[in-house]
């Protein structure tokens, strides 16, 4: 039951996109056609899932183990920067199309804060090695369903009446804002009594 609950909470109530704000320039950049946010949602979503795994099993075993856990930001970023490289070559082997619409946003994953955030997240809330996994997936579909919403309405917008001074980035910041109020809706209301 806590994996399910792992799982919804990284994908929709703590939304790494729209709750905590992280990868917000792949979520502006790519976001304009539902084919490259597709395309850059599964590779976010591998690299995060496969980030979650790795990173766990280095700080446990090796930065914990070896009394090192200061290393814990270079040594993530390392695993990251290299599971980007992977997907890179991946996809610009397999689908040439896809490597161009994704453009500069494809090596920026290796500077994605989001996925950076959620190694870090990991640690802190003291995940076991399942829970982490099922965290970096949630948290790759989360960017991804986020990606797909924002293409969507991106799209549209094209055909849609819009101010000219609403056009382009201020119309896109406007939705992002009402996405993320719509989002954080999920999360509830605390009372302060």
């Amino acid at each position: 039951m806590n994996i399910i609950l792992i799982f919804i909470a990284a994908t929709i109530v703590n939304n790494i996109v729209l709750t905590y704000f992280l990868g917000i320039c792949p979520f502006l950049g790519v976001s304009s056609k539902i084919e490259s946010a597709i395309g850059m949602g599964l590779a976010a979503t591998f690299v995060m899932t496969l980030a979650a795994t790795v990173t766990w099993l280095i700080y446990h075993y090796i930065l914990v183990r070896f009394n090192v856990p200061f290393l814990e930001y270079v040594s993530f970023i390392l695993v990251i920067a290299a599971l980007v490289q992977i997907v890179e070559m991946f996809i610009r082997k397999t689908s040439p199309e896809l490597y161009r619409a994704l453009g500069i946003y494809l090596p920026l994953i290796t500077t994605n804060c989001a996925i950076l955030g959620l190694t870090l997240f990991m640690v802190l809330r003291e995940y076991n090695f399942l829970e982490s996994v099922v965290f970096g997936f949630g948290s790759g579909v989360g960017f991804t369903l986020v990606l797909l919403i924002m293409a969507g309405i991106r799209e549209e917008l094209e055909f849609a009446d819009v101010p000219e001074a609403f056009k382009g980035a201020p119309i896109t910041l406007i939705i992002s804002g009402l996405l993320a109020l719509a989002f954080m809706g999920f999360s509830g209301i605390i009372s302060t009594s």
